[in-house]
């Protein structure tokens, strides 16, 4: 018997996210301050959340919820905006990820390969799966760097 998509790339989302997710855990609130240019930890974060909700939105047919107020579409410096709240972050970060995971298990197995248009290039569902990863893959690098860079100012 042949996997769903979803089912397949389950396994490789979940191992990606919950490490994330648990390194973003380990931040403190300060931590969230610390900035690479005009970009801080806490942006990245929230930034992070944003867009599953906008994959979710582009690629698995879920709506973004209608209180949900985007902050960090147009780059860091273009946003006033700061986010030092760890509580609210991972609150958000993790209902960013069920929202996106609820969509992902929705989208009819035939729609997986389909060709989507969107406002960042036309992708499939799955190849916006990879880029999602991607994505949080090079915010996780940044905030690592971030962090060690911060720490050798300090000794």
């Amino acid at each position: 018997m042949k996997m769903s998509t979803f089912a397949t790339i389950m396994p490789v989302w979940n191992a990606i996210q919950s490490r994330f997710l648990n390194t973003v855990k380990q931040l403190t609130n300060d931590e969230l301050a610390l900035q690479m240019d005009d970009t801080s930890i806490g942006y990245m974060l929230r930034h992070n959340a944003e867009v599953e909700y906008m994959f979710a939105t582009w690629f698995f047919n879920k709506p973004m919820p209608e209180d949900l107020v985007i902050h960090t579409h147009r780059g860091a410096t273009r946003s006033k905006e700061t986010f030092t709240k760890l509580e609210e972050l991972v609150s958000f970060l993790e209902a960013s990820q069920a929202w996106l995971i609820e969509g992902m298990s929705e989208l009819p197995e035939s729609e997986w390969n389909e060709m989507k248009k969107c406002p960042i290039g036309d992708s499939t569902p799955l190849e916006a799966v990879g880029r999602l990863m991607y994505h949080t893959g090079i915010h996780a690098g940044q905030i690592s760097y971030i962090k060690k860079q911060h720490a050798a100012k300090q000794v």
